[in-house]
C-alpha cells in the first residue's frame, strides 16, 4: 500500500506522520492510528502491513525521529503529546479514530481519551508503563533511578543493560532486586563504549513524566471511548505486565491478553522480534465491531 508522508505544524513542533490508505477512509471503518513513545513510526511497519484493508496512520512524536520541536524543551510529557495527537486527529479530518498505542504511547493515548474522548472510538492501550498503579510504586521509581544513574555514569550500554534488568525482573522490586550488581552490557550484546551523550529519551530523565503519569479513572471510565488494556502473554510478571494489570484494575477491567511480549508487534529489525502476524490477528479481533443484536 502506498504511504504518503506529511508534516503538520503545531505550536512548538512540526509533526511528521504517514498515511497508508485513503482519507477519508474507505469501507466505513475509522482510521487506525498507531502510537508509540519513545518508539517512532517505523516501529509499526510490520503491524501496519497486516491492515492493508484499513487506513493506518503512524507518526513521530514531538522531538523524536523526524518530528522537530521548536519549543526549546527536551521533556516528553503525556499532556503535550496528547495535545499534539488531538491536533493530528483534527488535521486528518476523519475522526473519531481507533488507536493502537503501546508503551509510552499508551500513556499518551489515555491522556487523549481523558481530555478529548470524542477523538477516539476504541483505544487498545498495550502495556502502559505507569508507576502509580503499582503496589510497589516507590520501588519502581527507585529502579528507574537506578538505570538512569547507570546511564549517567557509563553511557548508553550501561543504562540499557540496567533498563533490561528492570523490565525483565519478575514481580515487585524487592531488596533482592536492588542487591544485584548492575549487569554487563556485553552480556546483552550492547556496546561498552561511552559516546558521551546523555540525551536518550528512554534512559535520561526526559521521559519521566510518562512513568509518573497518574490516570484519571473517573474521566476515563466516563468517556464514550471503549478502552481495552492489553498485555503480552510472554510479559507475565514483568514491570509492564504489572502496570497493565494495575491500569486495567483502575478502570474496572481485566487486561486483554495479546501474543508475545512488550514489543510483540515488532519484526526482527528491532532486535527482540515478536509475532507481528499473530499480534495483528488478535488486534483485529479486539477492534472488530460488536455483533448486531
Amino acid at each position: 500500500m502506498t504511504t504518503g508522508t506529511h508534516t503538520l505544524a503545531v505550536p512548538g513542533a512540526d509533526l511528521v506522520y504517514d498515511v497508508r490508505g485513503p482519507l477519508p477512509p474507505a469501507g466505513g471503518r475509522p482510521v487506525l492510528l498507531m502510537v508509540g513513545q519513545p518508539m517512532t513510526a517505523e516501529g509499526f511497519d510490520a503491524l501496519a502491513q497486516h491492515f492493508t484493508d484499513r487506513t493506518v496512520v503512524t507518526y513521530d512524536p514531538r522531538g523524536l525521529g523526524r518530528s522537530v520541536r521548536t519549543d526549546g524543551r527536551s521533556d516528553h510529557t503525556p499532556q503535550q503529546q496528547a495535545a499534539d495527537l488531538h491536533l493530528l486527529v483534527e488535521a486528518l479530518g476523519a475522526g473519531p479514530v481507533e488507536i493502537f498505542a503501546s508503551s509510552g504511547g499508551a500513556v499518551t493515548a489515555l491522556e487523549l481519551v481523558a481530555t478529548h474522548p470524542g477523538d477516539v472510538v476504541t483505544l487498545v492501550a498495550h502495556e502502559p508503563p505507569i508507576n502509580a498503579v503499582l503496589p510497589d510504586a516507590a520501588g519502581a521509581e527507585r529502579a528507574r533511578a537506578r538505570f538512569h544513574e547507570a546511564y549517567r555514569a557509563g553511557g548508553n550500554g550501561a543504562g540499557m543493560a540496567d533498563f533490561i534488568a528492570m523490565t525483565s525482573w519478575q514481580g515487585e522490586f524487592t531488596d533482592a532486586y536492588f542487591a544485584q550488581p548492575s549487569p554487563d552490557p556485553a552480556a546483552f550484546g550492547l556496546s561498552t563504549e561511552d559516546d558521551g551523550t546523555r540525551n536518550d529519551p528512554l534512559l535520561s530523565q526526559h521521559s519521566w513524566a510518562v512513568t509518573d503519569y497518574r490516570p484519571d479513572a473517573g474521566r476515563l471510565t466516563a468517556a464514550s471511548t471503549r478502552i481495552v488494556v492489553a498485555v503480552g502473554e510472554e510479559s507475565a510478571g514483568t514491570y509492564t505486565a504489572r502496570t497493565a494489570a494495575g491500569t486495567a484494575a483502575l478502570l474496572g477491567q481485566e487486561p486483554t491478553v495479546f501474543p508475545s511480549h512488550h514489543g510483540g508487534f515488532l519484526d526482527g529489525r528491532f532486535g527482540y522480534g515478536g509475532k507481528p502476524e499473530e499480534f495483528a490477528a488478535r488486534l483485529r479481533e479486539v477492534l472488530a465491531p460488536p455483533a448486531a443484536g
